[in-house]
C-alpha cells in the first residue's frame, strides 16, 4: 500500500474570513465634525446679526429718550402746576375759617425750593 500526504488542493484553499462583517453606519467621524462645525458657524454669524440688530434698537431707543425728555419734563411741569394751584385751592377751602391763615405761604422757611410733593391717597369711604 503506498501511503500519500494529504496535500491541499491546486490553487489553495479559500481565504478563511476571520473579522467580522459588520456593514458600517453612518459617514466618518470627519463628516460628523465637519457638520457640527458648519452648523455652530451658522449660529455664531445669526448670533453676530442679532447682536448687531439689538445693538441698534438700544441705541435708537436710548435716542429716542433722549429727544422725547424736553417733553416729557414739560408735561411733568404742566402737571406740576396743575397739582400746585389745586392745593393753593383746596387750602383756601380747608383754611376758610381762620382769618390770619396765609394762602401758598411756605411751610419751610429755609429760603430753599423745595419741589413739591403730591401722595394721592384713595377715596376712604368708597374703599369700604
Amino acid at each position: 500500500m503506498v501511503t500519500s500526504q494529504d496535500l491541499p488542493p491546486k490553487g489553495g484553499y479559500d481565504a478563511i474570513q476571520w473579522k467580522r462583517n459588520l456593514p458600517s453606519r453612518g459617514f466618518r467621524p470627519s463628516i460628523y465634525l465637519g457638520i457640527m462645525g458648519a452648523i455652530s458657524v451658522f449660529g455664531f454669524w445669526r448670533l453676530s446679526i442679532a447682536m448687531r440688530v439689538a445693538r441698534e434698537e438700544k441705541r435708537e431707543k436710548t435716542w429716542a429718550r433722549i429727544h422725547i425728555l424736553p417733553a416729557l419734563q414739560a408735561e411733568a411741569d404742566r402737571d406740576t402746576v396743575r397739582r400746585y394751584y389745586a392745593t393753593l385751592e383746596r387750602e383756601k377751602a380747608i383754611m376758610k375759617d381762620h382769618p390770619d391763615w396765609v394762602d401758598g405761604k411756605p411751610v419751610y422757611h429755609d429760603g430753599s425750593l423745595h419741589s413739591p410733593t403730591f401722595v394721592i391717597l384713595e377715596d376712604t369711604k368708597s374703599a369700604r
